[in-house]
């Protein structure tokens, strides 16, 4: 372990932080190779005010030998206490490699144990470190949450993947660095108090929703704006943008604590899965302003949006032999910035208005002169009031066919000036009086890596000295080099702590400036303007003032809670409401009776005062029961209250009948009504009389309902009672009845027969105590009802679970919900959705569960009668849900799980798209025969064309496949299995051609993810001494593309990342070696242009459960 001075700073990372099961934990570290750990003394490195983070790193070989679900890390010592790394080779139940941070001897520590960490977890790249995997996060760890970090921390398929650089020589780094804090340093913080300011509260991943919120509450003019959107006292915030916003800027500005943001995004249309998925921030503000420019439209603050954040630029071409212009003019929101290859601002802003010659073969066609030479740039025609500039962190790497996070160094000053140079930027036609300085008023942070990280924002709301740090909940004051220098990325050289080390130690900085705000100097003091309570419409102050007030009370409710008690009082109206319709076991939930908040000083006989109010019943009308919990976990009656206890204060009654000692006292009150349904004195209870309460069951109508209670004697039968529970259940006085005891609703059902002949007390009937009956039914007429008895049906209420089917092909939408038992067994269920769907072979029907943390099919369906009971389907992590997805396959699922499934796209050569087919052959199969099965389902150009399976992924050709290679081997869970018929052309190649990897790229500058593949990737085969020219005529012919388009493309070899444009001259085979087969990291043909007509991918070219969602706003 090496010790070092303080990483980048280290915020919660929040995609998919998961707490690991805890059952089938092994106990300690596992035999594998580690770094030796250095124990540090408690006194070198117990957190202080500045706490030092140490680095640990383990070093796993023969990582694909590990065959322990869990695998532990040697324990090592940070801030005195004992850590250690946990992983989950294969995954936690999902397809990635899963990595948490765990206390060492949790087991061991004493109760109320906690401690508060800020920590990364690493996957090291031993091939390039600048793709080294990094995540962020923080926790307060302690008995219940002792292990915390990542379920999905890699894709299995890249880690394995051996050109990434990930696993080499089948070894794995892993390393955590991390710093332990006072647990009270961070949670007792009082932002109001500390800075005047509150935050916002974290969702699950809306750290860059509340960044972005933060930076636009803190331009007044834009939350004054806000404030003037018409809303109306009718409106819900849940339902309405304007209004949600409104009451979140107003709660910002006047609350005490910090606010929640539920409101908003339930405007915005999300659900629960949106705020557990983060997005991109610069995503987001586009998205939000486009909304919020609509919802302004035709009221008075019409144009704000405009006014504050939109500007003008001038594309423009002008041809230099001929008095030829064309210009185009185009409003923008926000401006994009390269960073990677730039020093600073200025510099990227000089790339952005650089002129780009047009000429040779990239000569202009105009359409009055023809090709022309010709000069083509962008130049502004004017600048915002607020500047948003967009830092393009993140960019398409060639090398790894991955998105990477730019973290160069890439400075921005505190002040900037787009008039320097003689006003360089702007156009001939920019307005010269307006002078464009602007003044730095707000710094987004990301801090992490492309697939996950945190987000922060530095502000400095008045553009004074002071600078805060808004991070979630949290705002502190910060001084103005953590919100410059310390953003602006790149390396950091320290000093070795370690005697061992005598060369410095670098580390990349993952936090680093992600979006900037600029408030023009001559402006400032429009868009900083004052704004109060007169700017928010009345309806609104009153709304949140009585909230607050709502707040307030309860607030206070708590700090007196000790003074109180709460009295839930049952009566026999509350079971007539619910039984049979909110519970069916038992007597009454008692959330949903009455409940009265009294001071525990309060004389009992003064509540029954209260009662007497609240009920219409007199006082001496009145009798009150104590609950009890028995051992069977029933709830009952127990005992009516004695006068002595009736002479008590409330609070003395709680405590007498309350041995778990929590702050409520539950009474069930008797009250006996007479003809006229209007109270009359109680009966006389002798010591022989037992409270009994009963329900009827109707097997036809499967219905439950409360009928009454009833004393009777010890010594009576149930027999001797017939005529009365006849009557009571509006049944002819010699109706034969059946009569069971509730017993038992948890774990398992117990109702029991009752012997009519025998007495109450020999049955051990005892006050309180529950009796079902029913028609008597004869044996013939049994088979006519589902549930025929009290006990059948309590078991099917009991295991009932409406469940929500989902066609696998539709993952996210419910087609349709079904009725099922928990204890149903897999043909039962599949019998019930095939008789829904109109299926005539049950069997056909395949079920997979679903993963309730991602929200997305479980990878692997559940085999044929795999599994027990429905339960076991629904079961994911100790969490249950209520989805289940189904397919239907050609062939029943028995049959076809003797064969190995493969999902194979067929490219017609004729047609755009591949059509999907699925092919099912025994395991031991070859890839020929599956192009054998394959051409018997497909139209062959001839009935002897030769077919070939490639691997395919992300628009890339990985692989092809040799046709002896068995099946088994062959995974499509993760790749693209494609087949196409084999050119003439390549059956008989000449000794010097060569077969190359052609691949579509395309550049949108729009996006923060610059390049990204599309199309159909092919082979090509290319002769020697061919230049560019010849090859690029068969390209057009075998794609079809018109002239036009074509003059256009792009054409560049890639190799290890480096792309290498080409002249038409250039003898492309010269870039290539002869070689046999075909590899991943050859290098290919690039054809760079735009995609003019973007199609869908077939399903067959995506991970099926791989379900990227970009940010809408639905409302």
């Amino acid at each position: 372990m090496t010790l070092t001075t303080p990483p980048p700073p280290i915020d919660q990372s929040e995609d998919e932080m998961l707490v690991p099961p805890s059952d089938g934990v092994v106990e300690g570290p596992q035999p594998m190779d580690v770094m030796p750990a250095e124990a540090v003394s408690s006194a070198d490195t117990h957190a202080g005010d500045d706490p030092v983070p140490a680095r640990f790193t383990w070093t796993i070989k023969e990582f694909s030998k590990l065959n322990m679900r869990k695998q532990y890390s040697e324990v090592f010592y940070v801030g005195g206490y004992k850590w250690r790394v946990l992983i989950f080779p294969k995954g936690n139940n999902v397809g990635f490699l899963s990595i948490y941070l765990d206390v060492a001897d949790s087991a061991t520590l004493p109760n109320g144990w906690s401690r508060y960490a800020q920590f990364t977890l690493a996957v090291v790249n031993q091939v390039h470190d600048r793709y080294t995997l990094r995540k962020d996060s923080q926790h307060r760890f302690c008995a219940g949450e002792s292990d915390w970090g990542f379920t999905t921390f890699i894709p299995l398929n890249e880690l394995c993947d051996p050109g990434r650089g990930y696993i080499v020589n089948d070894t794995c780094i892993i390393e955590a660095e991390v710093v332990v804090r006072a647990v009270s340093d961070y949670w007792s913080h009082d932002s109001k108090k500390a800075t005047g300011y509150v935050g916002l509260k974290n969702q699950g991943a809306t750290c860059y929703m509340n960044s972005l919120l933060q930076t636009l509450y803190h331009v007044p003019y834009f939350r004054k704006a806000v404030y003037h959107m018409p809303t109306t006292e009718n409106d819900v915030p849940s339902g309405s943008i304007p209004l949600a916003l409104q009451s979140l800027f107003y709660k910002l500005q006047y609350n005490d604590t910090s606010v929640a943001t539920k409101e908003l995004t339930k405007s915005f249309g999300w659900d629960t899965y949106d705020s557990f998925m983060q997005h991109d921030v610069q995503e987001l503000n586009r998205v939000l302003c486009e909304k919020l420019e609509f919802k302004m439209k035709g009221t008075v603050v019409e144009g704000t949006i405009q006014r504050l954040f939109e500007g003008h630029h001038m594309n423009y071409i002008e041809c230099i032999n001929v008095d030829y212009k064309s210009t185009r003019k185009e409003s923008f929101y926000d401006i994009q910035l390269d960073v990677k290859g730039y020093k600073d601002i200025y510099a990227s802003f000089d790339q952005y208005v650089e002129v780009e010659h047009l000429e040779g073969d990239n000569k202009y066609q105009s359409e009055q002169y023809g090709l022309q030479d010709a000069r083509k740039g962008v130049l502004f025609i004017d600048f915002p009031p607020v500047l948003q500039l967009q830092l393009k962190r993140f960019e398409y790497d060639f090398a790894r066919d991955i998105m990477v996070k730019i973290n160069d160094r890439y400075e921005f000053p505190l002040q900037l000036d787009l008039d320097r140079e003689d006003r360089k930027y702007l156009s001939p036609d920019a307005d010269r009086s307006v002078r464009n300085l602007y003044n730095l008023h707000s710094v987004l942070v990301h801090s992490g890596g492309v697939q996950g990280g945190h987000y922060y924002a530095y502000i400095r709301p008045t553009l004074n000295e002071q600078w805060f740090k808004f991070d979630d909940e949290r705002v502190t004051k910060v001084d103005m080099k953590w919100a410059l220098e310390e953003q602006y990325g790149g390396e950091e050289e320290l000093q070795p702590t370690n005697p061992g080390f005598n060369s410095p130690f670098k580390f990349t900085r993952f936090s680093n400036a992600y979006m900037l705000v600029y408030i023009r100097e001559t402006d400032k003091e429009r868009i900083l303007c004052d704004v109060d309570e007169n700017d928010v419409a009345e309806h609104l102050r009153i709304r949140l003032k009585k909230e607050q007030e709502e707040k307030d009370r309860k607030r206070q409710e708590k700090a007196e809670a000790h003074l109180y008690t709460v009295v839930k009082v049952a009566r026999d109206d509350d079971l007539v409401e619910q039984i049979g319709r909110d519970i069916f076991f038992d007597l009454v939930d008692h959330d949903k009776v009455h409940c009265f908040r009294i001071q525990k000083e309060m004389p009992f006989s003064v509540f029954k005062e209260e009662i007497a109010k609240e009920f219409g019943i007199p006082v001496h009308f009145q009798r009150f029961w104590l609950w009890a919990k028995r051992q069977n976990h029933t709830y009952r009656p127990n005992r009516p209250l004695t006068p002595h206890e009736e002479a008590e204060t409330v609070g003395k009654l709680r405590e007498i009948s309350n041995i778990s000692n929590n702050a409520e006292l539950k009474l069930f009150l008797e009250v006996e009504l007479g003809v006229d349904k209007k109270p009359i004195s109680l009966p006389e209870r002798a010591k022989d009389d037992i409270l009994l309460f009963f329900k009827l069951y109707d097997p036809c109508e499967e219905e439950l309902r409360y009928v009454g209670r009833l004393f009777v004697k010890g010594s009576e039968k149930p027999i001797e009672l017939l005529a009365k529970l006849n009557e009571m259940a509006g049944f002819s006085p010699d109706q034969e009845i059946d009569l069971f005891e509730e017993m038992k609703f948890h774990p398992i059902i117990s109702c029991e027969p009752i012997d009519k002949k025998s007495s109450f007390r020999r049955s051990q009937l005892e006050d309180g105590d529950v009796i079902c009956y029913q028609k008597s039914l004869q044996s013939q007429n049994i088979q006519q009802y589902r549930y025929p008895d009290v006990p059948s049906f309590m078991v099917y209420v009991r295991n009932r679970q409406v469940i929500r089917f989902r066609s696998l092909e539709k993952p996210k939408e419910d087609e349709f919900c079904l009725e099922l038992s928990r204890q149903n067994n897999y043909d039962e269920i599949v019998d019930s959705v095939a008789d829904h769907i109109g299926l005539v072979d049950p069997s056909k029907i395949r079920l997979t569960s679903h993963n309730c943390y991602n929200q997305i099919p479980k990878p692997q369906p559940i085999r044929y009668r795999g599994v027990d009971c429905l339960t076991d389907m629904l079961v994911h992590n100790n969490q249950i849900s209520d989805i289940l997805y189904y397919e239907v396959l050609d062939i029943p699922l028995p049959e076809f799980q003797g064969l190995k499934p493969l999902k194979v796209a067929f490219q017609y050569a004729t047609k755009d798209e591949a059509v999907i087919y699925t092919i099912a052959l025994p395991r031991q199969s070859t890839v020929g025969d599956v192009l054998s099965e394959l051409k018997t389902k497909v139209e062959l150009s001839q009935p002897d064309a030769e077919l070939r399976l490639m691997e395919i992924f992300y628009n890339k050709i990985y692989k092809i496949y040799p046709l002896n290679e068995r099946i088994e081997n062959i995974n499509d869970q993760y790749w693209t299995l494609r087949a196409e018929e084999i050119p003439e052309e390549e059956k008989n190649l000449g000794p010097s051609d060569r077969l190359i990897h052609v691949t579509h790229l395309v550049s949108d500058p729009a996006q923060t993810h610059m390049v990204k593949n599309f199309g159909v990737p092919f082979l090509l085969v290319i002769h020697e001494s061919e230049a560019l020219t010849e090859v690029k005529e068969r390209i057009q012919q075998k794609l079809q593309v018109p002239n036009e388009d074509f003059s256009k493309w792009k054409f560049a070899i890639l190799s290890m990342g480096r792309p290498e444009y080409l002249e038409d001259s250039d003898v492309v085979s010269s870039y290539f070696q002869k070689r046999d087969g075909y590899g991943p990291w050859e290098p290919y043909l690039m054809l760079e242009h735009t995609d003019h007509a973007p199609r869908k991918l077939p399903a067959g070219n995506q991970n099926r459960h791989a379900y990227d969602k970009a940010i809408k706003i639905y409302n």
